[in-house]
């Protein structure tokens, strides 16, 4: 089984300040960090711990947006690859440390909703918590 840390939903949004001000002033999400500058910076919310909830039926000819990729955060990259792969999942692309120096594994689910599965180095500025 794979051991699930946290977990996110990733929006692409097609107006960042629009998407902003709607989570940020009129829904009231707390904001838990930012990066990057300009229009297109990132912005990350508190929602809790996460949930992803499967209900109802979609039209089989409906595809999955390509703008919503969930976020799996996990312990072990490499165990979670094995486990997956043991399994028959399809692994749309393979572990890799990317620039900004998580460890990712991109797998898809059956309607190919892009699926991050993310390990976060001990080093990594994302495991830093002052105080604990």
């Amino acid at each position: 089984m794979v051991h699930v840390l946290s977990s996110r939903v990733l929006l692409r949004p097609t107006d960042p300040d629009r998407s902003r001000a709607f989570y940020g002033e009129r829904l009231g999400l707390a904001v838990h960090r930012e990066f990057g500058t300009g229009p297109e910076r990132g912005t990350v919310y508190f929602l809790g711990g996460g949930f992803l909830e499967l209900s109802g039926r979609a039209d089989p000819s409906s595809a999955a947006s390509p703008d919503v990729r969930l976020w799996l955060q996990v312990e072990d990259i490499a165990v979670a690859h094995e486990e997956l792969a043991a399994k028959g999942v399809d692994i749309v692309r393979p572990p890799v440390r990317e620039p900004w120096g998580l460890l990712e594994m991109w797998i898809a689910d059956p309607d190919g909703t892009p699926i991050v599965l993310v390990e976060i180095p001990a080093e990594h500025p994302l495991r830093h918590r002052p105080g604990i």
